[in-house]
């Protein structure tokens, strides 16, 4: 039974769940404001380097446990990043948590942490179709859909039948409901389209259809996975005014 997930690539290295357990199934942070050395218009003289007075540029905040080079692909304004973190790059099982930047520039824990699972075989730099990785990188999270109703999402949403999927999972869990609600990774994808969509910018080996969904108690193709009520409230949380977009690999190399 054809399973269909979502469809380009965003901001970042890394490739997908191409077809969920059947097909396949599978963010950036901006930089606090600088302060300026002086005062336009101020005719007074700048004090030397290091005297009373000179206030220094401040480094801007950076989302916690994310390094300086992964900081550096969250799109300036991105305002809501969800981090979805796996211990090691062969990890199945994952940690979710959803940050918001305020107005100062720093960035506040406003939901999680949730468990989630990610791909068989953990995360992958270089995802390739049926490689069972969930690709590492920043990408864009703008659209959503599912086979049930609206919860509440203010992403655009496709309700359709045509998420609708059966058969067994990695451990033998039933996959029925995992596509409930989802919520489109912008891997190899044109963004703007329903999570259904085929087109694959990267090409077909490059895999796609890389989601958030319902997890079924266990490994993915390439998708991330949260349970259902965590997923549901997340939809209702992401505003694309925000500009969200997910992080996510292994902790130590988001840490770089």
């Amino acid at each position: 039974m054809p399973v269909r997930e979502g469809v380009p690539a965003l901001l970042s290295t890394g490739a997908l769940c191409a077809a969920l357990l059947l097909t396949g199934c599978a963010v950036t942070a901006p930089s606090a404001p600088v302060v300026p050395a002086a005062i336009t218009g101020d005719a007074r003289p700048e004090p030397a380097q290091g005297a009373p007075g000179r206030r220094a540029a401040l480094p801007a905040p950076r989302l916690p446990g994310i390094g300086p080079v992964t900081q550096a692909l969250v799109p300036d304004g991105t305002t809501q990043v969800l981090v979805v973190t796996g211990a090691t790059a062969d990890s199945s099982t994952s940690t979710a948590v959803l940050y918001e930047r305020g107005p100062q520039g720093r960035w506040t824990l406003t939901g999680g942490p949730w468990s989630a699972h990610n791909a068989l075989r953990g995360w992958t730099s270089d995802h390739s179709a049926g490689d069972l990785r969930t690709p590492i990188g920043v990408f864009r999270l703008g659209d959503a859909g599912g086979r049930l109703p609206d919860p509440g999402a203010r992403l655009p949403y496709d309700q359709d039948e045509q998420f609708a999927i059966s058969g067994t999972g990695f451990g033998g869990e039933p996959l029925e409901g995992s596509f409930d609600h989802v919520i489109a990774i912008d891997y190899n994808r044109v963004p703007g389209r329903t999570p259904l969509d085929k087109e694959r910018p990267l090409g077909d080996r490059k895999g796609g259809g890389v989601w958030i969904h319902v997890d079924h108690g266990g490994p993915t193709q390439a998708c991330v996975a949260l349970d259902r009520e965590s997923l549901r409230g997340l939809l209702r949380a992401l505003d694309p005014v925000r500009e969200p977009v997910v992080v996510m690999g292994p902790a130590p190399e988001l840490a770089l």
